[in-house]
């Protein structure tokens, strides 16, 4: 699943395309996830522009007039893909190859705007959605995220507030979104590995030393994800043609088996708060 730094990078980079252009016409499959019917999500959409291009967590926010927005969710296999004449550019799950001929199978929803430009919404699990909301809808909505990486909320206060108490593993609680915004599988092994503590390690046996540690870190990596434009291992492309490259940096996700790149252990494969987790026997404890 794309998490922040991906989805942050999909923002960026559609701000750039679409913003302000009109959407003559809106296309929905049947199997698109919708809050509305297909009819009814099309005429909502039909003659109007995207005013603004919002992020909260893993989750897009296009704003729209009259205090309306449309929200979208990648999930497991959701794609953005801009096409206008040759120019192509995706954002997303990249484990399957984006088809240069478009619509296809797994097209969902395609936005087509007066300058002949197009956006498709692919996704072929159809986990993924676009939801409508009016303005109290958003905000009963955005009541359900936690503290976002990078925000002024995330302070290390509310950091400790988030875990004090909690006898959940600290790799579940990172995952949680409700508490934690935006962070997924890949950059909570990441940031376990960066503060030295083993996932499973409960939330409540950590010191002040490591929480101190492992807040610093999560926003360092995040930081450095989005200038590095995101972790790829297929093919995923931003808006200007350019593949995620953090992949280069990841130090223990899917990695497991291999060597540690710090001391040389052999990197323990384990599943930890559901999830696939790699992580240093030696350099984590």
């Amino acid at each position: 699943m794309p998490e922040l730094p991906e989805v942050e990078t999909i923002r960026q980079d559609l701000r750039k395309k679409i913003l302000s252009k009109t959407i003559k016409k809106v296309s929905a499959s049947a199997k698109a996830r919708l809050n509305l019917s297909s009819a009814k999500f099309a005429r909502s959409l039909q003659g109007q522009k995207f005013l603004e291009i919002d992020r909260i967590g893993k989750l897009l926010i296009f704003v729209l007039p009259k205090k309306l927005y449309l929200l979208v969710h990648l999930k497991m296999s959701g794609q953005l893909i801009y096409k206008r004449g040759r120019e192509m550019i995706a954002g997303g799950h990249s484990d399957y190859q984006f088809s240069k001929i478009l619509p296809d199978n797994f097209t969902r929803v395609i936005f087509s705007f007066a300058d002949g430009s197009k956006l498709f919404f692919n996704d072929m699990r159809r986990f993924g959605y676009l939801k409508i909301v009016t303005e109290a809808q958003w905000e009963k909505e955005k009541n359900k995220f936690g503290i976002e990486p990078l925000t002024k909320n995330f302070t290390l206060e509310n950091f400790k507030n988030a875990l004090h108490g909690r006898k959940t593993n600290i790799k579940a609680i990172l995952l949680n979104q409700k508490l934690f915004a935006g962070i997924g599988n890949i950059y909570a092994d990441e940031s376990c590995f960066a503060a030295g503590i083993r996932p499973n390690t409960r939330a409540n046996k950590l010191t002040d030393a490591q929480i101190k540690r492992l807040f610093s870190v999560i926003e360092k990596i995040m930081k450095q994800a989005i200038q590095k434009r995101g972790t790829t291992f297929n093919n995923f492309v931003d808006a200007d043609g350019n593949r995620g490259n953090f992949v280069a940096s990841l130090k223990v996700y899917g990695r497991g088996g291999e060597e540690c790149r710090r001391c040389g252990t052999k990197l323990v494969r384990a599943k930890v708060a559901g999830r696939g987790t790699v992580y240093c026997p030696q350099c984590q404890k």
